[in-house]
């Protein structure tokens, strides 16, 4: 399973997202830090789920790095996130 894919199956296991948009954004940063030949490197995420409702912009932030798992955080080098509930 790429690590797009992965990021999709977790946030969707995790927030039953209303939207849910993984971008792998790697290509973009071709020669700068971290780049790996084949992307799976730099990701752009836009979600929007219920689970959000009334959490603090940190509180969202660190609910998706929960459900990503340290381990596949860990294998990416930037990870661009936009969160909030689906009235955001």
């Amino acid at each position: 399973m790429s690590v797009k894919d992965e990021i999709h199956a977790r946030l969707s296991a995790a927030f039953e997202p209303a939207e849910l948009v993984v971008v792998d954004d790697s290509e973009s940063h071709r020669g700068h830090a971290e780049y790996q030949e084949g992307g799976e490197s730099h990701f752009n995420v836009h979600i929007r789920a219920q689970a959000f409702e009334g959490m603090s912009r940190i509180a969202r932030h660190r609910s998706v790095h929960k459900a990503l798992g340290a381990e596949l955080v860990g294998r990416i080098h930037a990870l661009a996130l936009d969160i909030g509930a689906p009235e955001d």
